[in-house]
């Protein structure tokens, strides 16, 4: 049975899973060479949940993201988005879905040094042969407080702004699933707390599902459930208000 919530007026509202990982598994190598990176993975997540993964440096977490991505191949195993097997679609099908449904934010920002920040988060429509919604594009740019800055430059823009745009180019496309691979990595702490701020109320604004690694406790901390990856074994630890009241 589906989980469901009741909405003030009475009614039920289904909650149903956007993302459905099956005994995902991911071995580098072979003989005595091998190194399983992933071990026999499964977990869901409802639409518009807000999930942290953390683990120790080769714990398998970023091959965890760049499979649930299709970046990556699993050895075996499947990944289900929107109810579709992202690794049963041939590649062409695949590049168009993953563009359409999936946000991706990463460390690095890895913005286009030539274009503008407007230019930038509109770039993956463009690549997609579709027009932007200005009346969508000038929210973000609102929501995202670089209404200013939208003519800059990535050179003219700090650290914490140039994230931002990241999460503009990521939401642009209003994706069912957002993947940030330590997007306050490279972030002072005030950026830090902003741009966490940020994805969640975006995320909760647009009703996107949020997938995050980070190294962080503290970020971590304020998910609505913290998964653990260690050794290639992935632990539900549960939602951080349960913990915190367990605690």
């Amino acid at each position: 049975m589906y989980p469901y919530s009741l909405s003030k007026e009475g009614s039920i509202k289904i909650i149903m899973d956007l993302l459905q990982v099956r005994h995902l598994s991911k071995t580098y190598g072979s003989g005595e060479t091998a190194v399983r990176a992933l071990k026999n993975v499964s977990f869901s997540v409802p639409r518009g949940e807000f999930v942290a993964i953390v683990g120790e440096s080769g714990s398998g977490k970023s091959t965890l993201l760049n499979m649930i991505g299709a970046l990556d191949t699993p050895t075996s195993g499947k990944v289900f988005i929107n109810e579709k097997n992202t690794f049963a679609m041939k590649e062409k099908a695949l590049t168009i879905f993953r563009r359409r449904n999936i946000g991706f934010i990463f460390q690095a920002f890895n913005l286009i040094p030539e274009l503008t920040v407007e230019q930038n988060m509109i770039f993956p429509l463009l690549l997609d042969h579709q027009q932007p919604n200005r009346k969508y594009l000038n929210e973000l740019l609102a929501v995202l407080g670089l209404e200013k800055r939208r003519g800059h430059l990535p050179s003219q823009l700090s650290g914490g702004q140039q994230q931002r745009v990241a999460i503009g180019r990521a939401l642009m496309t209003r994706p069912s699933l957002v993947l940030a691979d330590e997007p306050t990595g490279n972030l002072d702490s005030q950026n830090s707390s902003e741009v966490l701020a940020l994805l969640k109320d975006t995320a909760r604004k647009y009703e996107q599902t949020v997938i995050m690694i980070t190294h962080n406790p503290a970020i971590a901390h304020t998910a609505d459930r913290v998964f653990q990856v260690s050794d290639g074994v992935l632990t539900d630890l549960g939602g951080c208000r349960e913990r915190g009241d367990e605690e």
